[in-house]
């Protein structure tokens, strides 16, 4: 037969409790300051991309033009 459980204290209840929700709260505070700095990464990556599809497009437009004007 197996002992009998024994009463943990109402201590270290309210520790193990108050150390989960400190846990979840720091987690929680860390995601959304992570979450703010991936938000301007990718904000600087699709303003990249677009200035480069816009020198894609006008180089596109340019060689277009070019070889217009030679025929």
């Amino acid at each position: 037969m197996a002992p009998a459980p024994v009463a943990v204290s109402p201590l270290i209840k309210f520790g193990r409790y108050s150390a989960l929700l400190l846990g979840i709260a720091y987690g929680s505070r860390h995601h959304k300051s992570l979450q703010k700095k991936e938000d301007g990464i990718l904000a600087r990556k699709e303003q990249a991309k677009a200035v480069e599809e816009k020198k894609k497009v006008a180089a596109e437009a340019g060689m277009i033009y070019r070889n217009a004007v030679k025929v």
